[in-house]
């Protein structure tokens, strides 16, 4: 069976990562001199506090090749192929830092995904690829049918400033000031791997009022649609939309996930997001 590795940007939380034995690899966030691996030494809420009274912009890092190597070591001594499904590769480091540890094992059977997603999306693609490994397809069949599946997702955040994305180098200054000055409210979308300004309005009402559009209008109304809520720090306001999504679309128990710091760090406090994927 081909055995799958992904990290915490699925925002698969560890516990139902270890439940279902896929290896998830931590970004490391970084405080100024400190650093601290996000499964296991910092939390998204923990995180959110520390950013709201830091005056520095944290940065984040893709796990370090050397995190790979026992995962490896131990998954390759099976003989079976290994598939590593990273976020996109246009705003994470992790796909190249993947392929270095690969390479460390030249005999191994070790694939290395990089997929145009992150967040609940990503982690979609990952317990998809689970369930087809388990049928016993090979690591290039996944890779395939997860291609084709990420084609197909929608994902959009509403964010209350451009401030964290414009530090973080996501998007262009100049954006970011024009959003400043106007107080507007952007929702962004997740394009070919990067991150695209879809619109702004003036207010948050009315950006979570066109937020719930996006979905009703292009969601299909199916349990297959993989529809999932994420946020960070606004758990109240991701409770209501996804109350107010079942309502709509009619599908029932929409999951709330909460966003992991390395993408809270340009999101910022705040941000709601959903993921859907479209017939």
């Amino acid at each position: 069976m081909v055995r799958i590795i992904s990290d915490t940007l699925s925002s698969i939380p560890v516990e139902e990562a270890r439940k279902m034995k896929i290896p998830l690899l931590p970004q490391i966030v970084i405080f100024g001199e400190e650093s601290y691996r996000d499964d296991t030494e910092i939390d998204s809420a923990t995180f959110i506090e520390r950013l709201k009274k830091s005056n520095v912009l944290p940065k984040t890092t893709a796990p370090y090749p050397h995190l790979y190597q026992p995962i490896l070591e131990d998954l390759n001594k099976s003989g079976d192929e290994i598939l590593i499904i990273c976020p996109t590769s246009k705003m994470s480091g992790t796909f190249s830092r993947a392929m270095v540890a690969a390479q460390e094992f030249p005999d191994g059977k070790i694939t290395v995904l990089d997929t145009p997603l992150l967040g609940a999306g990503l982690g979609t693609l990952v317990r998809c690829a689970l369930q087809w490994a388990e049928t016993g397809l090979n690591a290039k069949d996944i890779s395939q049918k997860v291609l084709d599946l990420a084609e197909r997702n929608r994902t959009y955040f509403l964010v209350d400033t451009l401030e964290y994305l414009q530090k973080g180098g996501r998007i262009g200054a100049a954006k970011a000031l024009v959003g400043s000055v106007l107080q507007v409210k952007p929702i962004l979308g997740i394009e070919n791997g990067e991150v695209k300004v879809i619109e702004s309005l003036r207010t948050r009402k009315k950006a979570l009022a066109r937020f719930m559009e996006l979905v009703t209008d292009h969601c299909p109304q199916s349990e297959t649609s993989f529809l999932n809520v994420q946020h960070g720090g606004a758990f109240e306001e991701a409770k209501s939309l996804s109350a107010e999504l079942s309502s709509k679309t009619g599908i029932t128990n929409i999951p709330i996930t909460n966003l992991p710091p390395a993408i809270l760090v340009h999101g910022g406090p705040g941000v709601l997001g959903v993921s859907f994927f479209v017939n």
